[in-house]
């Protein structure tokens, strides 16, 4: 079987308007670079002629593959299925609203090709509106580099360039895409950002908005659990049973209270007593859970964990 050097992975949903310039974009862009790639489409259960004109064009050209969903899943695992099916050394991820340019796909390996895990696009001249689009994103980019520690500009451009064998081991779920820096964190990357073009949309609506802004925050704080204490699951353990322990001693001293007062009803003090047991048992099952955590990380890999350093290029900012 050939290998395949680049694939590019383009989530679709109702993008009908797109799609054929899209490919031809790409195609020309990619035939002009000196490697064997693929065109990865993922329908995301539009319900135009979106997937009817990705076939068609499949048809035309064995380089283009095209994978359909039943119904709407979302972006996060339209990608996810691009990269489980790509095959190429190198993967890029992109929009399929004509946004992003093509064109910017060979400063992206060549950085890759600098030694880079991952390299992210900087939308800097960003064209979508200030209110509803640009101040979010400006504030909720702020907001992921401070929690995470992986300060990215613009973590919401598609426009992105991994190696293959990082992305493929970073799962993403819910509407993780945006947080891949710092998924792929976790097993010690090399990142990098650069400015990219960003064209005003000709075609279609965007599929974002406000609504969204509450689902991201959601998911930062399942990433900043999953980064923060991935090395260290003691921490989370401890954290987490410390307002069990903290209750079990409150009830436990009512429990004695209630049992020193004579005027009482005798069940009191047993329920008490009772609750105060289960709330430290239940901290103290936390705490082993957390060593077992930690006996897990420390012995698995364990040359592997600690590997590995994240660095930021400043140049092109």
């Amino acid at each position: 079987m050939d290998t395949i050097d680049i694939s590019i992975i383009v989530p679709l949903y109702n993008e009908e308007e797109n799609v054929i310039l899209l490919y031809e974009s790409l195609s020309k862009v990619m035939n002009g670079i000196n490697k064997k790639y693929e065109i990865i489409f993922i329908d995301d259960g539009s319900i135009d002629k979106t997937s009817e004109i990705a076939e068609d064009l499949h048809e035309k050209d064995e380089k283009l593959k095209v994978i359909k969903f039943r119904r709407n899943y979302g972006q996060t695992p339209a990608m996810q299925a691009g990269f489980d099916h790509a095959k190429g050394n190198i993967i890029l991820s992109m929009d399929g609203d004509l946004q992003n340019d093509p064109k910017d796909i060979q400063k992206l390996l060549e950085k890759i090709d600098e030694g880079y895990d991952i390299v992210c696009g900087w939308r800097k001249d960003r064209k979508d509106k200030l209110f509803s689009r640009k101040v979010p994103s400006k504030v909720a980019n702020w907001l992921m580099g401070h929690v995470t520690g992986i300060k990215v500009h613009d973590n919401g451009c598609s426009l992105k360039a991994f190696k293959g064998v990082t992305i493929k081991r970073t799962r993403l779920y819910s509407d993780m895409h945006r947080f891949i820096p710092a998924m792929a964190s976790i097993g010690g990357i090399k990142y990098t950002e650069i400015v990219v073009d960003h064209h005003a949309r000709k075609f279609g609506s965007s599929k974002y908005g406000l609504s969204r802004i509450w689902k991201v925050f959601l998911d930062l704080l399942t990433v900043k659990m999953l980064v923060g204490f991935s090395r260290n699951p003691g921490l989370l353990f401890a954290i987490l049973s410390f307002p069990f322990l903290i209750s079990g001693g409150v009830f436990a001293l009512l429990s004695i209270n209630l049992y020193l007062n004579l005027d009482s009803m005798e069940s009191a003090p047993i329920i008490f007593a009772s609750i105060s047991f289960l709330l430290f048992f239940l901290s103290v099952h936390l705490l082993l859970l957390g060593f077992i955590g930690e006996m897990i990380v420390k012995t698995v890999n364990p040359k592997k964990r600690d590997k590995g350093k994240v660095n930021l290029l400043s140049a092109n900012m």
